[in-house]
């Protein structure tokens, strides 16, 4: 996830690339590490809700969503009321990132407290038509940012918004061909749309096709932003290295 790439980021490049970092917030790392470990959290919650007879520690997910909440909901709002993000050309940065890992730090926030406060209906035998129930009035919203995710991503294949430049260490490499990491990123938003898209509908039929789907493309999403905010530990420090 590269917050300051730009559609001309190798022409920049190529004439010297220069960045004022102490003024541009690089901390979609953790963002991206935070949201890939909460959409694989979400999906192994929803599976062991599905499963008959599977017994549910509410105390350990209070406690991982509400420090993944905690962790979007700061870095998110903060990026979100950055505005232009920088000062530096990079508004749209703000949208792609900040606010959408805001509203997912705000989802999990709520899952929090509300397995803090009724975690026990998590063992009860009706616990999928109550935690359908409950979860039903805020899929209006997931299904907004479904629709916004796929917004995204047409955006970030449209003007490229996801091509690293030749500074950058590995995903520089690919500077010559921006729709390479574009196309990758986009893809990732995809499925979180697809996701987010299904989710009510998932509600009203859990036993239905969709819920594997869901699991399916919200899993893969998931364990790519983990894998690649990791990755992004080194490749970042690299490019604040190289255009300081």
């Amino acid at each position: 996830m590269i917050p300051h790439a730009i559609p001309h980021a190798v022409p920049l490049a190529a004439s010297g690339l220069k960045i004022d970092w102490a003024r541009m917030p690089t901390y979609n790392t953790i963002m991206s590490v935070a949201a890939g470990a909460g959409l694989l959290l979400v999906v192994a919650l929803g599976r062991q809700l599905l499963t008959p007879g599977r017994t549910i520690n509410p105390e350990g997910w209070v406690l991982a969503f509400g420090a993944l909440g905690f962790t979007l909901v700061t870095t998110g709002l903060h990026m979100t009321l950055t505005w232009p993000l920088a000062g530096q050309g990079f508004p749209f940065d703000n949208i792609i990132f900040g606010e959408p890992a805001l509203a997912f730090g705000v989802f999990l926030f709520a899952a929090s407290f509300y397995l803090w406060r009724r975690g026990a209906e998590l063992n009860s035998a009706d616990r999928i038509v109550r935690s359908a129930r409950v979860a039903m009035p805020i899929s209006v919203f997931v299904f907004g940012l479904g629709l916004a995710c796929l917004g995204i991503a047409a955006a970030g294949w449209k003007y490229t918004l996801f091509a690293a430049p030749p500074e950058e260490p590995i995903s520089g490499e690919f500077a010559r061909w921006p729709i390479l990491e574009a196309s990758f990123m986009s893809g990732l938003y995809v499925l979180v749309g697809i996701g987010a898209l299904l989710f009510p509908f998932v509600l009203r039929r859990p036993s239905s096709w969709m819920a594997p789907v869901t699991g399916v493309v919200w899993g893969l999403a998931g364990l790519a932003f983990l894998l690649f905010g990791g990755l992004n530990y080194f490749t970042h420090i690299g490019l604040i290295v190289n255009t300081m």
